[in-house]
C-alpha cells in the first residue's frame, strides 16, 4: 500500500496524513462497535431482569458492571493494536527500515519481559479476574491476609476498604485465593444466649413467631431472601444455653436485618418471662 500512496501522491507528508486518517477513521469504528455490542448486551440483562424480578436484580447490575468493564477493555487494546499499526506504516513511509526496529524491538522486549514479570502476571491475573466475575465494586471479600469492601478494580491492582476504614492496595498477581460474601447471597447466624434450666423447646417457638413477624414486616422484604430461620440450640456451657438463628439476604445486606432480628428476639424471649445468663460477679479486690 506505501509504494501505491508514494506514486500516487510523492509527498510525504500526504501519504502520513492519509494513514492517520485511516486510523482515527479504523479507531473509531472500532470503538463504535464495541460499544453498540455491549450496549446491546446490557439491553438485554435489563430486559431479562425486567422479565423475570420486575426490576434490575443484583445479579443484572453486576452482568452490566462487568459488561462494561470488558468493554472498557477491548477499547484499550484497540486502541494499542491500530496506533501501532499507524506508527509502523509512518516510519514506512519515512524510509525507517523496519526489520533493524523489529529486531531490536525483539531483543527489547525478551529483556523487558524478564524485568517485568511481575507486571505481567498482575495484568492476566487481572483479565481473568475480570473475565470470570470474581468480584466487583461493592463486593466483600476475604484475599488471606486483608477482609474488606472493593472500591476499584483495576487490570493491575485492587483497592479494598477494611472494617477499620484503612485502604489497602493489593497487586492482582499476588491473591492466590478470594472468598466473596455478597456474589449472589448473604447469609449470617444470630445467636441468642439464654440462662440454663429453662423451656428451650418454648424459647425456640417463641423465636419462631418473631421469626414469621419479621418476614412480614415491609421494612425487610425487599432484603430478605427467605424468612429467618431457628437452627435450634447451637451450644451449652456453665450457665448458658445459646439458640441460633439463620438469615439470608440479598449480598452484602445482612448486617442491619441481623441486628433487627437479634433486638426483636431478645425483646420477645424478655417479655415471654425467659431469663439472659447472669454475668459473671467482679471482686474489686482481685
Amino acid at each position: 500500500m506505501i509504494p501505491l500512496l508514494t506514486w500516487v501522491f510523492p509527498d510525504t507528508l500526504i501519504v502520513i496524513a492519509i494513514i492517520l486518517v485511516f486510523a482515527v477513521a479504523s479507531h473509531l469504528l472500532l470503538r463504535k462497535a464495541i460499544s453498540m455490542m455491549t450496549n446491546q448486551m446490557v439491553r438485554k440483562a435489563r430486559a431479562r431482569a425486567e422479565k423475570d424480578a420486575g426490576g434490575a436484580t443484583s445479579a443484572q447490575v453486576r452482568v452490566e458492571q462487568r459488561t462494561a468493564t470488558i468493554g472498557s477493555l477491548l477499547r484499550s487494546i484497540v486502541a494499542f493494536v491500530v496506533w501501532i499499526i499507524a506508527i509502523l506504516m509512518i516510519l514506512s513511509a519515512l524510509g525507517i527500515p523496519l526489520t533493524p526496529l523489529l529486531a531490536s524491538a525483539g531483543v527489547g522486549g525478551i529483556a523487558l519481559a524478564f524485568g517485568a514479570q511481575s507486571l505481567v502476571k498482575d495484568f492476566l491475573s487481572g483479565v481473568f479476574m475480570i473475565m470470570e466475575d470474581q468480584y466487583g465494586v461493592g463486593d466483600l471479600i476475604d484475599v488471606g491476609d486483608v477482609t474488606g469492601t472493593v472500591e476499584e478494580v483495576t487490570l493491575r491492582v485492587t483497592r479494598l476498604r477494611d472494617a477499620d476504614g484503612m485502604v489497602w492496595y493489593i497487586r492482582n498477581g499476588e491473591i492466590l485465593r478470594v472468598g466473596n460474601v455478597s456474589q449472589g447471597w448473604s447469609t449470617t447466624n444470630v445467636d441468642i444466649p439464654l440462662a440454663t434450666g429453662q423451656d428451650t423447646q418454648k424459647a425456640i417457638d417463641v423465636l419462631a413467631g418473631v421469626a414469621e413477624s419479621f418476614a412480614a414486616d415491609p421494612e425487610w422484604t425487599d432484603v430478605l431472601l427467605n424468612p429467618p430461620s431457628v437452627l435450634g440450640v447451637e451450644s451449652i456451657s456453665a450457665g448458658q444455653i445459646t439458640l441460633r438463628m439463620s438469615v439470608r439476604t440479598a449480598p452484602n445486606q445482612q448486617w442491619a436485618p441481623a441486628r433487627a432480628l437479634r433486638e426483636a428476639s431478645v425483646t420477645a424471649l424478655a417479655k415471654a418471662g425467659f431469663r439472659a445468663p447472669a454475668l459473671p460477679s467482679y471482686d474489686p479486690n482481685i
